[in-house]
């Protein structure tokens, strides 16, 4: 049965989507976008370098079939920035998808709310989809929304951390909320976790540094693909309902008691 994830008007067959950073060589992401079966990579404006082909990654993945980029705008600092950021991205990569990204403190990493709404707003009526990659707020991820963001982004934990879900709970209350698009983006470190995610209702997953900085990127990136397709099939399925209790799965018959003496 076919199972495509729609996020703006665009269509998905995969619900992994990769980051293309912290990458030993342009060779082995390339690799690892292959494996992973991806059909949507983020790339950093910094990385559209036509100039210099050893520091250009628009170049290889323009030439990957089915791959789709989305320019994002890490590196901004505020809203101002992270809009002409986004502008350039999509003059360069002829995208009209963005992930906004806005983190202003190196300490930490965490996304600026106040200045991922205010560029969300404007981007919008740019007419960008835009993919907002926030803290794990409810309260924010339905305000952007409801301007008109294509999907929301919450992190699963601080960025390169590889915590895993650490913010499970919120993610949980944002998925019953929503009617776009939920995607756990940072934080993830194994495959088990992006099946988790997919499990509890997530429509896809971001993956950059837990691929990237695996012992073998690219063996990592078809686990992580395991991972989300099981995940997503076993949401699909129907998970059992848990119990405070334990319930037998073979309950006692009438022939231990009712033989004869």
């Amino acid at each position: 049965m076919s199972d495509i994830l729609q996020i703006g008007g665009q269509e998905f067959g995969s619900r992994l989507f990769l980051g293309t950073g912290k990458f030993s060589s342009t060779k082995a992401m390339i690799e690892s976008v292959k494996a992973s079966g991806t059909e949507l990579v983020t790339v950093a404006l910094r990385r559209f370098n036509r100039d210099q082909a050893e520091d250009d990654l628009y170049g290889p993945l323009a030439e990957l079939k089915n791959v789709r980029l989305m320019p994002n705008t890490s590196g901004a600092m505020n809203a101002k920035e992270a809009i002409r950021a986004a502008m350039l991205g999509r003059e360069l990569s002829k995208s009209p998808i963005v992930k906004l990204e806005i983190h202003p403190n190196p300490h930490h990493l965490l996304p600026d709310a106040i200045e991922t709404y205010e560029a969300a707003i404007e981007l919008v009526k740019q007419g960008f989809i835009v993919l907002p990659y926030i803290p794990a707020d409810p309260v924010l991820a339905k305000r952007l929304e409801d301007v008109g963001c294509a999907a929301v982004m919450p992190l699963g934990a601080a960025i390169g951390t590889g915590k895993g879900l650490s913010t499970a709970g919120m993610i949980k209350i944002i998925i019953r909320d929503a009617n776009v698009p939920v995607i756990v983006d940072a934080g993830l470190r194994a495959p088990s976790e992006a099946a988790c995610a997919m499990e509890m209702g997530c429509d896809a997953v971001l993956v950059n540094s837990a691929i990237a900085a695996a012992a073998h990127p690219a063996a990592m990136a078809a686990a992580f693909k395991t991972g989300v397709e099981a995940g997503r099939a076993a949401r699909l399925a129907g998970l059992m309902p848990t119990s405070e209790v334990a319930v037998a799965s073979s309950p006692l018959t009438s022939f231990l008691s009712n033989g004869d003496s």
